[in-house]
């Protein structure tokens, strides 16, 4: 079929204004799945569906350099890293990030955020609410921080909390939002320079195959190191998106309340209905809307030319709603993934593909293993109520979040949760801040 075009002379504002709507309002309007218009006074081609994520995931067809606006790529990745790069200086980069999250990694990393999460339940027992978003961004930044190599003080968890928070928030946006994360990263850059230096001089020692000791020691398909500012970077790479991961718990915690029969389907025990649970999480509600790619080998599809360079935008979140793929995909039902194929197109929350050799996630598996944890605490830890509150959740705002944040009260540890152990302190004070 052929691409409709929109004949708007520029739909910036129509995306900032719909956000995760934008495409999908498109399409039905051209009862299409795919379409031209201009967006930042760009040409682009924008798509969703099964066949749109093959077309645009096809190894080797799409670069990912200034496929995003500026400040979105500056916040979420930054120059010089490796979704900055392609073909096998890309492979090579992506392979150091795979190499630390190794299935017996990925679970230490999760064992530390569950002992953060035991630890902060005494604490909320004794205050009249907390704000979940906050308190498991701050469960995550501690917990990663310490598998990687740096656990942090008090005040250095609060303080890194705060700006890989920012950088989450600000992606989305044009205007303050997106201006206090650059603020904020530019900080949190010159503390991991800092911890970058430090390690190699020898003045600050990491445990041998820790996430740090794998950057810092990594050499690039050229055989070179990676200079401090990358490997700054890189690390901030493996930080940051673990805090991220705060929002599919908030949205965990919102299908909990809003479909309390889930509880009973989780408290069977039943190993395979958490995981449907948290994946029909990642698939009905919204994390990021758009990925996108600039053409680097030109191709067909759809009866029109891709010339290099030409500018495609995958609607990832109205993949994740296509009734083409989803019965009823406006409905939370878990089951259904009872049934899902495992199609790496299909289903494309952290974006789709293979993880080897195309710009898939390479921390899927570490996201849905930290919610499944998240979830697990929720439910079999503790008690709470959910007060009143405002927990609609705006599509035009991206990246999108119950506007309360989830706020539970009346905290109590359930008598059966062992008592969380005092986490270690052992990194260096003057790196910690």
């Amino acid at each position: 079929m052929a691409i409709p075009r929109d004949p708007t002379l520029d739909n910036s504002l129509a995306l900032l204004r719909e956000g995760y709507t934008f495409v999908g309002n498109r399409c039905k309007r051209y009862r299409t799945d795919a379409f031209e218009t201009r967006l930042m006074l760009r040409n682009a081609v924008c798509a969703f569906g099964e066949d749109a994520a093959k077309m645009f995931y096809e190894p080797g067809r799409f670069t990912r350099k200034m496929a995003m606006p500026p400040t979105a790529a500056m916040l979420l990745q930054d120059m010089g890293s490796a979704m900055m790069r392609d073909g096998e200086a890309h492979r090579v980069r992506k392979q150091m990030f795979l190499s630390v999250l190794q299935p017996e990694s990925v679970q230490r990393l999760v064992s530390l955020a569950e002992r953060h999460w035991l630890a902060r339940i005494d604490d909320w027992q004794r205050r009249d609410h907390v704000v979940l978003q906050e308190e498991a961004e701050r469960i995550l930044c501690a917990a990663v921080c310490e598998w990687a190599g740096v656990p942090l003080t008090d005040a250095g968890t609060a303080q890194r909390t705060r700006e890989f928070a920012m950088m989450i928030d600000g992606a989305g946006s044009i205007g303050p939002r997106s201006w206090k994360g650059m603020m904020l990263r530019s900080r949190t850059e010159d503390w991991m320079r800092s911890v970058v230096e430090a390690v190699r001089a020898g003045h600050f020692t990491v445990p041998h195959g820790c996430a740090i000791d794998a950057v810092v020691s990594h050499r690039d398909a050229d055989g070179a190191m990676l200079d401090t500012r990358v490997a700054a970077v890189e690390i901030i790479n493996l930080l940051r998106p673990t805090v991220a991961v705060a929002r599919y718990v908030t949205f965990a915690a919102l299908a909990l309340h809003e479909y309390p029969e889930t509880r009973e389907w989780l408290a069977s025990g039943d190993a395979d209905a958490l995981e449907c649970f948290v994946q029909e999480v990642r698939r009905f509600y919204p994390f990021f809307p758009l990925i996108g790619g600039n053409v680097i080998e030109p191709f067909d599809w759809r009866g029109r030319h891709f010339a290099q360079g030409d500018w495609v935008l995958l609607d990832m979140f109205g993949t994740n709603h296509d009734p083409r793929i989803w019965d009823e995909p406006q409905q939370f039902r878990p089951e259904r993934f009872r049934r899902w194929n495992g199609s790496a197109y299909n289903f494309i929350p952290q974006g789709g593909g293979d993880v080897r050799v195309t710009h898939r996630c390479p921390g899927e598996t570490t996201t849905i293993e930290l919610t499944k944890m998240a979830v697990r605490m929720l439910t079999t830890s503790m008690r709470y109520q959910v007060p009143r509150q405002d927990l609609r959740i705006s599509l035009s705002r991206m990246p999108a979040i119950p506007a309360s944040r989830f706020i539970i009260s009346d905290v109590e540890r359930l008598e059966s949760t062992p008592q969380a152990p005092v986490a270690t302190r052992a990194a260096a004070r003057s790196h910690a801040a």
